[in-house]
Formats: C-alpha cells, structure tokens, sequence
C-alpha cells in the first residue's frame, strides 16, 4: 500500500497536501481507492463553496458502491480536478498524483492539527 510519508491523513481515508501558497490539495488515499475498486463517476462541489470539517463534499461511484468524500478541515474550495468528470479512473490509477479532487484555502481558524502521519494512518489501516 502506498501511503506518502509527506502527506497528511485523516481517518475517512482523504489525503490532504499543503501546498506553498497556503492551499490545501485534497485527494483519498491508495487505500481507499483499492477498496472501492473501479471508479467510474466522481462527484465534485462547485468552487467557492464553504466547507465544514468532517462535512461531505462530494461522492465517488465505484463498480461496488457509492461513497461520500469528507473535508479534512473547515476551508473554501478554491478548485476542483475537472479531469475526473472525463476520467473517473484517475483516482485508481493516481490517487496521489493526477486523481486529486479539490483544492481548498484553509479559514483562518482551521486547523489540521487532528490529522494522522503517514505513520499514524498506516497504523490504523493495519488494525
């Protein structure tokens, strides 16, 4: 299982990856999308939409199932991969890569704090 070690983690399986300007790059994990299986439709929120922790912000239909995509922390998406509407299987093929899902800017008072390491997170998938 691949589980970058410079990423955060939370515990519904999103990734989630500072960029240099303060954004934050959300995706769900290689984990995640193994045990989704084939992803054949993303379900994206508009830009500028306000986010809440642990709120859902979109949905992702696999051969097996549909599930909801939660935001890490409390922010304003700022954009969203545009690809996946074309190419849903990015998110098996890359989910750390080119299979990203929204990018949002962090409110001034959200924290990311409750996030897991790459060490913590591979603990929990273990168990």
């Amino acid at each position: 299982m691949n589980i970058p070690e410079d990423l955060l983690y939370a515990q519904n399986h999103e990734w989630v990856r500072r960029q240099d300007d303060g954004t934050l790059r959300i995706g769900i994990t290689d984990f995640a999308q193994d045990a989704l299986g084939d992803v054949v439709f993303v379900d994206l929120p508009d830009v500028g939409r306000d986010l809440g922790s642990g709120e859902p912000f979109g949905e992702i239909e696999s051969t097996k199932s549909v599930s909801d995509v939660y935001s890490p922390t409390i922010g304003e998406v700022v954009e969203i991969n545009e690809e996946l509407e074309d190419q849903p299987d990015l998110v098996n093929q890359e989910p750390y890569g080119d299979g990203w899902m929204i990018v949002i800017r962090p409110a001034p008072d959200a924290s990311t704090d409750h996030l897991m390491t790459a060490a913590a997170y591979s603990e929990m998938i273990a168990e």
